[in-house]
């Protein structure tokens, strides 16, 4: 097994975009990656597979991600949501209403579907990299994602 610290230069800063494509906040993805990597550290003996770190990886990320949302519910005021609406344009609610109806049609969406659309379109991930994290073939993971696409286009 490489050393830790290789692993952790190799692989950084695909995980730190990976969270910060779910949390959209700096400070929250920083925790997360490091929370991530030490839980790394520590389980680094239960790998098998030393060429399916990324994917390992990720789903540390992911499962980490998941706990700290669900530990810390973030509330708006009114206020702010009342400046947030008059800045904004008739074009950009157009827009911001349809990509809010996109992702309520994926939050609806049933797995594995959500995730592959979710982990090709948002964080960017090759087909292959999305089979690693199921275990699947790269084959299954086209397909998923195509129907993905075809039930938001859909819906929309």
């Amino acid at each position: 097994m490489k050393e830790f610290d290789v692993i952790y230069d190799a692989y950084f800063r695909d995980v730190y975009r990976f969270v910060l494509s779910l949390a959209k906040d700096e400070e929250v993805a920083e925790d997360v990656v490091q929370d991530t990597f030490i839980k790394a550290l520590n389980g680094i003996g239960g790998l098998k597979d030393e060429a399916k770190v990324k994917p390992w990886l990720f789903q540390i990320a992911k499962n980490t991600y998941l706990t700290h949302v669900s530990k810390s519910v973030k509330t708006v005021s009114l206020d702010e949501l009342e400046v947030a609406s008059l800045q904004n344009t008739e074009a950009d609610f157009l827009q911001q209403e349809t990509a809010k109806r996109a992702r309520h049609i994926l939050h609806k969406m049933k797995e594995p579907y959500k995730e592959a659309f979710y982990l090709r379109v948002f964080v960017g991930l090759s087909f292959r990299e999305i089979a690693e994290i199921f275990g699947k073939e790269e084959a299954w993971a086209r397909q998923v994602f195509h129907r993905a696409k075809l039930m938001i286009k859909e819906k929309l």
